[in-house]
This record gives C-alpha cells, structure tokens and sequence, in this order.
C-alpha cells in the first residue's frame, strides 16, 4: 500500500500546505496534505517556503492543524506564509509498517516483468479506495494502469529502483 505525502526537488517531504491566518497572534491555519495528521504532535522544525522555523505549540480545530511558529507573533506575519507548502527531511518523515510505501518512493520506479524486462516507469499512484494503481509510462509508447494487488505486484525494491509485475493474468482478462 502506497501512502500520500509528495516529495520536492530537495528531497523533503511535503506533509501540508499553509493557509489563512488563525487569530491575531500569529497562528497559521495548516491543511494537512498527510495520511498521518497526527504527525505535527511531535513536530519540532519545520520547512515553510525556504525558511526553516521552530514549533512553539500545535493544536487541532475543525479539519486544520495550528501551528505556533518562533518569530511569528502577529497575523501578518503569518499572512506572508499562507500558499507556501510545509516540509520536513526524508528522515522526519513518518515511519512506515513492513510493506507500506510512500507514493512518491513509487513514481520514478522502473517496472520490469518477471523475466526482467522493462515496461516502462512509474509517473503517478492513483487512489482508486479499493486498491491504488500505478500509471505507467510504458517504453513502446502510451500508459499501462497496473492495479496495487499483492497477485500483480510481486515485487517492490525502492533502494535498487524498480518494482516486478505479474501481469500475465491482468492482460488475459482484458484480452477477451
């Protein structure tokens, strides 16, 4: 199973995007862009824009996060923040149970058939609420959709840059 967060050119992992101002005292009003909301509990540091800021408290209203920010104490402060999406380092992000990917650990991995062969590459996860699938970007031109199903997936190797599908029983389906 693929997880949401999106990753930047910099490697840090987007996990919301900053909007209005909340209040007067310069709390900022966060759209969780997380499958792990619960994540800016224990957050100390984060990336907002380009600048690094240190969380002074975080609470939770409606569907938002709000943030106390150091050095941000009025509501135009915070207003120069909204748009601006927040990220943390690939190590901050939060861990994942055994099997468990992010999706943009997925967009950008080689898939190869059983014997090796290449397909074509990874471009974007789709959640489909049943199962993901994987849009492919196949070498011969056009897209594949490969369904996220243990019987298809055979294989997911993040570290080598690839991932193995069984795809011969996918196509007879569709061969009819």
């Amino acid at each position: 199973m693929t997880r949401l967060s999106q990753s930047v050119a910099d490697g840090r992992v987007v996990i919301g995007k900053a909007g209005a101002p909340h209040g007067l005292r310069g709390e900022l009003r966060v759209i969780p862009l997380t499958d792990f909301p619960e994540r800016f509990e224990s957050l100390k540091e984060v990336f907002i824009g380009e600048k690094l800021f240190q969380v002074a408290h975080v609470h939770y209203h409606r569907q938002f996060v709000l943030l106390s920010l150091v050095g941000c104490a009025s509501r135009e402060e915070a207003a120069k923040l909204t748009g601006e999406l927040l990220r943390v380092e690939r190590e901050d992000a939060a861990p994942l149970s055994e099997g468990e990917f992010y999706t943009f650990d997925i967009i950008g991995l080689q898939v190869l058939d059983l014997e090796g062969k290449t397909l074509g590459e990874v471009t974007n996860v789709l959640k489909t609420g049943s199962n993901d699938v994987y849009v492919t970007r196949r070498q011969a031109g056009g897209e594949l959709l490969i369904p996220a199903l243990k019987k298809v997936v055979r294989e997911i190797n993040v570290k080598e840059g690839f991932l193995r599908v069984d795809l011969q029983e996918e196509l007879d389906d569709y061969a009819h």
